[in-house]
């Protein structure tokens, strides 16, 4: 199994590691031709904008978009839910809009208002996992066709799947919990 790690900007050198930690091929996707030999593609946190700008630059989005409706499982991780999204709320941010959520960008605040929080997640288990939210997104609407993986406390939608696109508010990179992405890979065909 390979697992494509969109490397043009943010985390995706943590989740290279998370991954290679869990004994599975990890690579660096700038290019389209990367894309097309990933069987799973992680779409990390990192600035949603600048993100999005250079999916453009290097002619990523249109190519993760027709393998994203071809199949390829997709994890996206604060921006990457972002980019995920069908609308984003007061941004100019250029979606991919594979998934039917609204997602408001910087819902927390700023830097500072960062948090951690216990988040249940039954399909991990039992055991509460660790949420770390950075400069975080949540999901403000999902039709009827996304499942609803985590809350927060208060009711706040934090991570949700549609198929095999899943997308998380919270850095399941920044964690010694390797649940999350053990669940992201199990939809990968050949795990």
């Amino acid at each position: 199994m390979r697992i494509g790690v969109l490397a043009v900007q943010g985390a995706f050198a943590e989740h290279i590691a998370v991954l290679r930690q869990l004994e599975v091929e990890a690579l660096p996707v700038r290019l389209r031709s990367e894309l097309r030999t990933s069987d799973g593609l992680i779409i990390p946190g990192g600035e949603s904008t600048s993100i999005s700008r250079l999916m453009l630059d290097y002619n990523l989005a249109g190519e993760i978009r027709d393998l994203a409706r071809s199949g390829l499982p997709i994890l996206g991780t604060c921006a990457g839910m972002i980019l995920l999204a069908k609308e984003v709320l007061d941004s100019d941010v250029k979606p991919l809009e594979l998934m039917d959520i609204t997602v408001r960008r910087n819902a927390f605040g700023r830097q500072r208002e960062s948090f951690e929080a216990e988040l249940t997640i039954p399909v991990l288990g039992g055991k509460p996992f660790p949420g770390v939210f950075i400069r975080a997104p949540l999901i403000e609407q999902a039709n009827s066709k996304v499942e609803i993986l985590a809350r927060l406390n208060n009711g706040t939608i934090v991570a949700a799947r549609q198929g095999k696109l899943v997308a998380s508010a919270f850095h399941p990179e920044l964690t010694d919990d390797l649940r999350f992405h053990q669940y992201f890979l199990s939809m990968v065909p050949g795990e």
